[in-house]
């Protein structure tokens, strides 16, 4: 049985508001995935990807990164939200960590076995939280925003790296992918990336169309996708791949 739950807490004067879903009926500590969401936050799509990965035997923890958990649905809602957090990465890294110790503290965590996905915007703030140098096994993001913070110090990234990008996307084109490559080589991480062909940006959400900012659901890319983070977080969590849905 899945059991879910909206959980507090602090990051200065600030409540975040995460949403854990996992299987009740296995008292055992659990592999669990931080679930990093795209600009718009912590909508019901990434609690439902919470859920998802409960299904599949994971511990899933849809995040907060803008505090009492605060949506946008129009683009001027979104920008709202998201253009004070990215305007200062040192904000991001924080978010992230403030979310990853919460979970550390859930008695159903095997807090050895934490992996991040993030989509978007959370592509970003997946790929920070691991260049903090947090013990995460391994991150995975979906359409992110790839470049590097500036000004930070270089950490050693503890955490194996997937990133699943369109070759369209407008907004990280090719350049910045291969960038993003010699970042991970010189840093000498365990990193893959898998691109897709006729495949712009936000290819996992079907709400995507959006000509003027190249947002564009891919429902082959998106089943791809999915299928290449399922196996790449069972081989980093050392997680048999269950079927259940």
């Amino acid at each position: 049985m899945i059991h879910t739950e909206e959980i507090e807490y602090q990051l200065g004067n600030t409540t975040y508001r995460g949403f854990i879903a996992h299987d009740k009926s296995n008292s055992n500590p659990k592999p669990a995935v931080i679930i990093a969401p795209d600009w718009s936050g912590r909508n019901g799509m990434f609690c439902k990807k919470a859920e998802q990965l409960a299904g599949l035997g994971y511990v899933g923890f849809a995040i907060d990164m803008y505090g009492n958990a605060k949506t946008g649905k129009t683009t001027a809602e979104k920008m709202a939200l998201f253009e004070p957090v990215i305007s200062n990465r040192g904000q991001v890294t924080e978010r992230m960590l403030a979310a990853y110790k919460a979970l550390l503290t859930r008695p159903q965590v095997d807090t050895s076995r934490i992996g991040a996905i993030g989509y978007c915007f959370g592509g970003l703030c997946v790929l920070d939280l691991a260049r903090s140098g947090a013990d995460v096994v391994g991150v995975v993001s979906f359409h992110g925003i790839l470049t590097a913070p500036e000004m930070t110090p270089c950490k050693k990234i503890q955490s194996k790296i997937l990133a699943l990008h369109g070759y369209e996307d407008p907004m990280v084109p090719p350049a910045q992918v291969n960038q993003f490559a010699q970042e991970m080589t010189k840093k000498k991480v365990d990193w893959q990336i898998h691109m897709y062909g006729q495949t712009q940006h936000a290819f996992t959400n079907p709400e995507a169309n959006d000509d003027a900012l190249g947002l564009h659901y891919n429902p082959t890319a998106d089943k791809r996708s999915w299928l290449s983070a399922e196996l790449f977080l069972s081989e980093v969590l050392k997680a048999p791949i269950s079927r259940k849905r």
